[in-house]
């Protein structure tokens, strides 16, 4: 696991407006402060990825998310937090105020407690929920070890924090809260 000097430096990074790839349950991730705007307009541009397709945020806990996350009936939410901390992220009706960039073109959020132990230290070093998407250009593959993020992306992030992945070999599973269909099988 990552020193906690690492930890540190990655958070610090972060609360600079940076972006920093990090390991997730299955592949390397990218984030960044979901409320800084120039830097998740910078993390877009480098994965060549709509705006419109709203991103995913991580965080140690729910309350790190709830933030973020509109009104759910009391049924829903003992579904979703059932599943974690897990890779299952789930789309929540938003909360008002939420940057469009964050949920895209929807009135949902896409929202995952993580089980990964160094992105779950990452969010609580930084104190709150960030930018999770997967380490690659738009629809190329996802980068699984430090070397191949510094290979494909390194010039363009600011700090690469040390890990293995996961053992899973999809990234998470999408599934709307409210109706319960799978948008994305996992």
């Amino acid at each position: 696991m990552s020193g906690d000097w690492q930890l540190r430096a990655a958070a610090r990074c972060i609360r600079g407006g940076g972006i920093v790839a990090y390991p997730t349950e299955a592949v390397y991730g990218l984030g960044c402060d979901p409320l800084a705007g120039e830097a998740v307009f910078r993390l877009l541009a480098i994965k060549q990825r709509p705006l419109a397709q709203g991103l995913i945020l991580i965080g140690a806990d729910f309350s790190q998310l709830a933030p973020y996350v509109g009104p759910a009936p009391a049924s829903v939410m003992q579904r979703v937090r059932a599943t974690w901390p897990g890779p299952v992220t789930w789309l929540l009706p938003v909360s008002p105020g939420v940057p469009y960039w964050l949920r895209g073109a929807h009135q949902t959020i896409a929202v995952r407690v993580t089980a990964h132990p160094i992105a779950a230290a990452l969010c609580r070093a930084v104190g709150h929920a960030l930018v999770s998407t997967s380490a690659n250009r738009h629809r190329r593959p996802a980068a699984r070890t430090a070397l191949q993020v510094e290979r494909h992306l390194g010039a363009k992030i600011d700090y690469v924090l040390n890990g293995k992945v996961g053992p899973r070999k999809r990234p998470s599973e999408i599934r709307d809260a409210l109706s319960g269909r799978v948008v994305r099988p996992g």
